[in-house]
Protein backbone atom coordinates (compact mmCIF):
# COMPACT_ATOMS: atom_id res chain seq x y z
CA UNK A 1 0.00 0.00 0.00
CA UNK A 2 1.05 3.25 -0.72
CA UNK A 3 1.80 5.07 2.40
CA UNK A 4 -0.08 8.52 3.28
CA UNK A 5 0.89 11.67 4.88
CA UNK A 6 4.72 10.35 4.48
CA UNK A 7 5.00 6.97 6.82
CA UNK A 8 4.29 3.41 6.31
CA UNK A 9 0.75 2.13 8.02
CA UNK A 10 0.01 -1.60 8.16
CA UNK A 11 -3.50 -2.64 6.75
CA UNK A 12 -4.46 -4.15 10.57
CA UNK A 13 -7.03 -2.03 12.98
CA UNK A 14 -4.53 -0.19 14.57
CA UNK A 15 -2.50 1.28 11.68
CA UNK A 16 -5.85 2.31 10.20
CA UNK A 17 -6.01 4.32 14.08
CA UNK A 18 -2.17 5.51 13.25
CA UNK A 19 -3.16 6.34 9.76
CA UNK A 20 -6.67 8.40 11.35
CA UNK A 21 -4.87 10.24 13.80
CA UNK A 22 -2.17 11.66 11.23
CA UNK A 23 -4.49 12.84 9.17
CA UNK A 24 -6.30 14.35 11.91
CA UNK A 25 -2.61 15.85 12.57
CA UNK A 26 -2.90 17.53 9.07
CA UNK A 27 -5.39 20.01 10.06
CA UNK A 28 -4.48 22.95 11.92
CA UNK A 29 -6.60 24.46 14.60
CA UNK A 30 -7.23 27.33 13.10
CA UNK A 31 -8.46 25.52 9.93
CA UNK A 32 -11.77 24.18 11.61
CA UNK A 33 -14.05 26.45 10.54
CA UNK A 34 -13.02 24.81 6.83
CA UNK A 35 -13.20 21.35 8.30
CA UNK A 36 -15.86 19.81 6.22
CA UNK A 37 -18.60 18.75 9.90
CA UNK A 38 -16.61 20.29 11.72
CA UNK A 39 -17.15 22.54 15.17
CA UNK A 40 -17.40 25.52 12.28
CA UNK A 41 -20.11 24.06 10.29
CA UNK A 42 -22.03 23.61 13.71
CA UNK A 43 -21.13 27.69 14.52
CA UNK A 44 -22.25 28.97 11.25
CA UNK A 45 -25.80 26.98 10.58
CA UNK A 46 -26.24 28.26 14.21
CA UNK A 47 -25.36 31.60 13.08
CA UNK A 48 -27.48 31.97 10.02
CA UNK A 49 -30.46 30.49 11.89
CA UNK A 50 -29.65 33.80 14.27
CA UNK A 51 -29.88 36.06 11.62
CA UNK A 52 -33.03 34.61 10.19
CA UNK A 53 -34.70 34.63 13.62
CA UNK A 54 -33.85 37.90 13.87
CA UNK A 55 -34.80 39.00 10.10
CA UNK A 56 -38.19 37.54 11.23
CA UNK A 57 -38.78 39.52 14.56
CA UNK A 58 -37.48 42.66 12.96
CA UNK A 59 -40.80 42.29 10.24
CA UNK A 60 -42.97 40.65 13.05
CA UNK A 61 -42.59 44.13 14.98
CA UNK A 62 -44.32 46.25 12.01
CA UNK A 63 -46.71 43.75 10.70
CA UNK A 64 -48.47 40.52 12.49
CA UNK A 65 -47.35 37.38 9.76
CA UNK A 66 -49.07 34.01 9.68
CA UNK A 67 -46.84 31.11 9.85
CA UNK A 68 -47.50 30.89 5.92
CA UNK A 69 -45.80 34.10 5.70
CA UNK A 70 -43.51 33.73 8.06
CA UNK A 71 -42.48 30.66 6.53
CA UNK A 72 -41.86 32.38 3.16
CA UNK A 73 -39.85 34.98 4.88
CA UNK A 74 -37.46 32.38 6.26
CA UNK A 75 -36.50 30.79 2.87
CA UNK A 76 -34.59 34.28 2.31
CA UNK A 77 -32.27 33.18 4.49
CA UNK A 78 -32.06 29.70 2.71
CA UNK A 79 -32.21 27.58 5.96
CA UNK A 80 -32.98 23.37 5.75
CA UNK A 81 -36.50 22.64 6.34
CA UNK A 82 -35.73 21.49 9.87
CA UNK A 83 -34.14 25.04 11.18
CA UNK A 84 -36.98 26.85 9.31
CA UNK A 85 -39.24 24.47 11.41
CA UNK A 86 -37.10 24.93 14.49
CA UNK A 87 -37.62 28.61 14.15
CA UNK A 88 -40.87 28.94 13.43
CA UNK A 89 -42.03 26.66 16.45
CA UNK A 90 -40.00 28.67 18.96
CA UNK A 91 -41.73 31.75 18.01
CA UNK A 92 -45.21 30.27 18.27
CA UNK A 93 -44.23 28.86 21.47
CA UNK A 94 -43.46 32.78 22.41
CA UNK A 95 -46.77 33.98 21.04
CA UNK A 96 -45.31 35.49 17.97
CA UNK A 97 -46.76 33.69 15.62
CA UNK A 98 -50.13 32.79 16.00
CA UNK A 99 -52.61 31.83 13.17
CA UNK A 100 -55.91 31.75 14.99
CA UNK A 101 -55.20 35.32 16.94
CA UNK A 102 -54.23 36.66 13.26
CA UNK A 103 -57.25 35.05 12.02
CA UNK A 104 -59.64 36.69 14.25
CA UNK A 105 -57.96 40.05 13.78
CA UNK A 106 -58.65 40.18 10.16
CA UNK A 107 -62.09 39.14 10.38
CA UNK A 108 -62.62 42.13 12.88
CA UNK A 109 -60.92 44.37 10.77
CA UNK A 110 -62.98 43.31 7.33
CA UNK A 111 -65.97 43.55 9.60
CA UNK A 112 -65.25 46.79 11.57
CA UNK A 113 -63.15 49.46 9.41
CA UNK A 114 -64.36 47.77 6.06
CA UNK A 115 -67.63 47.07 6.34
CA UNK A 116 -66.61 43.49 4.26
CA UNK A 117 -68.87 40.72 3.73
CA UNK A 118 -67.82 36.88 4.53
CA UNK A 119 -66.78 36.49 1.21
CA UNK A 120 -63.88 39.38 0.99
CA UNK A 121 -63.19 38.05 4.23
CA UNK A 122 -62.45 34.78 3.59
CA UNK A 123 -60.68 35.78 0.61
CA UNK A 124 -58.34 38.24 2.77
CA UNK A 125 -57.59 35.19 4.88
CA UNK A 126 -56.49 32.62 2.49
CA UNK A 127 -54.46 35.32 0.63
CA UNK A 128 -52.92 35.57 3.72
CA UNK A 129 -51.90 31.88 4.48
CA UNK A 130 -54.96 31.14 7.15
CA UNK A 131 -55.24 27.52 7.20
CA UNK A 132 -58.73 26.53 6.17
CA UNK A 133 -59.85 25.40 9.44
CA UNK A 134 -58.46 28.15 11.22
CA UNK A 135 -60.26 30.93 8.90
CA UNK A 136 -63.45 28.64 8.96
CA UNK A 137 -63.45 28.77 12.35
CA UNK A 138 -63.03 32.45 12.77
CA UNK A 139 -65.64 33.55 10.39
CA UNK A 140 -68.39 30.80 11.92
CA UNK A 141 -68.22 33.52 15.05
CA UNK A 142 -69.18 36.01 13.31
CA UNK A 143 -72.80 37.00 13.98
CA UNK A 144 -75.11 36.20 11.00
CA UNK A 145 -75.55 39.92 10.43
CA UNK A 146 -74.24 40.32 6.90
CA UNK A 147 -77.30 41.89 5.38
CA UNK A 148 -77.77 44.33 8.81
CA UNK A 149 -73.81 45.21 7.05
CA UNK A 150 -74.34 44.99 3.53
CA UNK A 151 -77.46 47.86 4.44
CA UNK A 152 -75.21 50.01 6.63
CA UNK A 153 -72.18 50.59 3.89
CA UNK A 154 -75.91 51.19 1.08
CA UNK A 155 -77.36 53.86 3.40
CA UNK A 156 -74.20 55.71 3.56
CA UNK A 157 -73.92 55.86 -0.25
CA UNK A 158 -77.14 56.00 -1.16
CA UNK A 159 -77.21 59.74 -0.46
CA UNK A 160 -74.70 60.70 -3.09
CA UNK A 161 -76.81 58.93 -6.09
CA UNK A 162 -79.42 60.94 -6.12
CA UNK A 163 -78.80 62.21 -9.39
CA UNK A 164 -78.73 59.50 -11.14
CA UNK A 165 -82.00 57.38 -12.55
CA UNK A 166 -83.01 54.37 -10.32
CA UNK A 167 -81.45 51.38 -12.75
CA UNK A 168 -78.29 53.23 -12.60
CA UNK A 169 -78.25 53.65 -9.39
CA UNK A 170 -79.25 50.20 -8.30
CA UNK A 171 -76.64 48.84 -10.19
CA UNK A 172 -73.61 50.91 -9.00
CA UNK A 173 -74.89 50.43 -5.80
CA UNK A 174 -74.99 46.73 -6.06
CA UNK A 175 -71.84 46.11 -7.20
CA UNK A 176 -70.27 48.45 -4.84
CA UNK A 177 -71.41 46.10 -2.41
CA UNK A 178 -70.30 43.09 -4.23
CA UNK A 179 -66.80 44.24 -4.57
CA UNK A 180 -67.21 44.31 -0.70
CA UNK A 181 -68.15 40.65 -0.62
CA UNK A 182 -71.88 40.50 -0.23
CA UNK A 183 -73.47 37.77 -1.72
CA UNK A 184 -75.41 38.84 -5.00
CA UNK A 185 -78.52 38.24 -3.56
CA UNK A 186 -77.62 39.87 -0.31
CA UNK A 187 -76.14 42.82 -2.42
CA UNK A 188 -79.35 43.70 -4.70
CA UNK A 189 -81.37 43.47 -2.01
CA UNK A 190 -79.69 45.73 0.47
CA UNK A 191 -79.60 48.23 -2.77
CA UNK A 192 -82.58 48.20 -3.20
CA UNK A 193 -83.79 48.93 0.63
CA UNK A 194 -81.36 51.46 1.11
CA UNK A 195 -81.95 53.50 -2.03
CA UNK A 196 -85.91 53.35 -1.23
CA UNK A 197 -85.20 54.51 2.01
CA UNK A 198 -83.14 57.71 0.29
CA UNK A 199 -84.82 60.97 0.19
CA UNK A 200 -87.35 60.79 -2.70
CA UNK A 201 -86.92 57.04 -2.85
CA UNK A 202 -90.60 56.54 -2.02
CA UNK A 203 -91.69 58.85 -4.24
CA UNK A 204 -89.62 57.61 -7.39
CA UNK A 205 -89.79 54.49 -9.44
CA UNK A 206 -90.70 52.13 -6.56
CA UNK A 207 -88.23 48.47 -7.55
CA UNK A 208 -90.20 45.15 -8.23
Amino acid sequence: MIPLFGGATDVDDEGVGEARSTAGEAWHPTWVSERPGGAGDDRSVTHSRELAEKGLLKKLRTRSLSISEARAVLREYDLVDADADGVLASLEEYGYLDDAALAEQLVHAGVDRKGQGRAAIAQTLAKRGIPRDVADAALAALPDDDLERALDFARGKAGAMGALDRDTALRRLTGQLARRGFAGSLSLTAARMALEEAPGGSSGVRFR
